[in-house]
């Protein structure tokens, strides 16, 4: 069973953008591993809290400019 596992920032992804990533990911491994695969294929997208991991030695917080608008 294929796997993917993709950790994002909270709010950087609206929930068709995530539907989205579903999609690809899932069509690019029955690309490597057959149609067989396709239900069996699992796509997680954990969202990681700001504070919750650190970029160039610093705690992350992900400035607003970034984040999905509410309705988006």
């Amino acid at each position: 069973m294929p796997f993917v596992n993709i950790k994002t920032p909270e709010a950087a992804l609206s929930r068709g953008q995530k539907e989205e990533i579903v999609h690809r990911m899932t069509d690019m491994l029955v690309e490597y591993f057959s149609e067989a695969a396709r239900p069996h294929t699992m796509v997680l997208i954990e969202e990681v809290k700001d504070g919750g991991y650190g970029r160039a030695d610093e705690i992350f917080v992900m400035p607003d400019a970034y984040r999905v608008k509410k309705g988006g």
